[in-house]
């Protein structure tokens, strides 16, 4: 199976390398100091601090693993290289929602940024997908479970 890119913009990579650093710095020593503790109290087949501590352990551990791939799958997009006659990835995109009369401003990412209440879509969603591609004063036509809605592409940005 061929590994996915992970497309990024500098400040998701910023946000992911912070995090790292932060978990292998911070948390490690934090969960380590309460195995340390839960041991102290002795019998360990009976000590639910001391689970409750390896459990812990054993989820930092697998978000530093699955950060550190992020990193070495990363393509960071040069912000200098987005275009702004097309809409692509790393590009802030004002739409008006042709059903309900409003405009709306979406900065397009990668899957791994994406989160819908800071307005920041994915290029693999519904609406960043199908608006990759589109200029301004395109029609585009997404498909919603409720049917299909119309955006207006009225301007792009870095």
């Amino acid at each position: 199976m061929v590994d996915k890119e992970v497309v990024l913009t500098p400040q998701g990579l910023k946000k992911i390398e912070d995090e790292l650093e932060m978990l292998k710095t911070v948390k490690r020593r934090e969960v380590a100091e309460k195995i340390k503790q839960a041991i102290s109290f002795g019998d360990l087949s009976e000590n639910s601090e001391y689970d409750e501590a390896k459990n812990e352990q054993a989820q930092v551990e697998e978000r530093i693993n699955k950060l550190e791939n992020m990193l070495r799958k990363a393509v960071v997009i040069d912000e200098k290289n987005i275009k702004t006659d097309v809409v692509n990835v790393g590009a802030i995109v004002q739409v008006k929602d042709l059903e309900f009369d409003e405009t709306i401003e979406y900065t397009i990412v990668g899957s791994t940024e994406a989160d819908p209440y800071e307005l920041k879509i994915s290029n693999e969603s519904p609406v960043g997908s199908a608006l990759i591609g589109s200029k301004i004063g395109d029609i585009v036509e997404v498909q919603i479970p409720d049917g299909v809605t119309k955006y207006e592409v009225l301007k792009i940005t870095r």
